[in-house]
């Protein structure tokens, strides 16, 4: 007589652990399959997709040491952003468009709250990107993972 187990409230046979059963789900969900619209390529060698251009800002000391939306503490000196919609850990090129400069950031905060700006750098980014006697600055922002 077989054995039932259960994962997940799913009644399984005893053979079957809920890791594979998991795994198998996880990568039922993942990412469009190779060749179908929106498909995309992952890891460092990876094409950035543009998703918006408009106003960044920066923010720093004030902050500095303040838990961000992620729940991890804000430090000014990382090359980190807040961003309204990207999911937390999500890198992004950010190019201002001035002067062609470039600073890759990691979302971890939500913002700006500020209708117009479409991403809020830590001063680390800003100072990269030489913004920060210029305060706002017309940026290209592209996903790279």
């Amino acid at each position: 007589m077989k054995r039932k187990a259960s994962c997940f409230g799913f009644r399984i046979a005893a053979g079957l652990s809920c890791c594979v059963l998991l795994a198998l789900a996880v990568s039922s969900f993942g990412d469009n399959p190779a060749g179908s619209a929106g498909a995309q390529a992952r890891g460092p060698t990876a094409a950035a997709t543009l998703i918006e251009t408009g106003i960044a800002s920066y923010y720093g000391a004030k902050y500095h040491g303040k838990l961000t939306a992620s729940g991890e503490v804000f430090n000014m000196n990382d090359l980190t952003a807040a961003h309204p919609r990207l999911a937390f850990g999500t890198r992004v090129k950010v190019t201002d468009l001035e002067n062609n400069r470039v600073v890759f950031v990691r979302v971890n905060d939500r913002g700006p709250f500020v209708k117009g700006r479409v991403i809020d750098l830590s001063q680390a980014a800003a100072t990269a990107l030489q913004m920060e006697k210029r305060g706002l600055v017309q940026v290209k922002l592209e996903v790279v993972e």
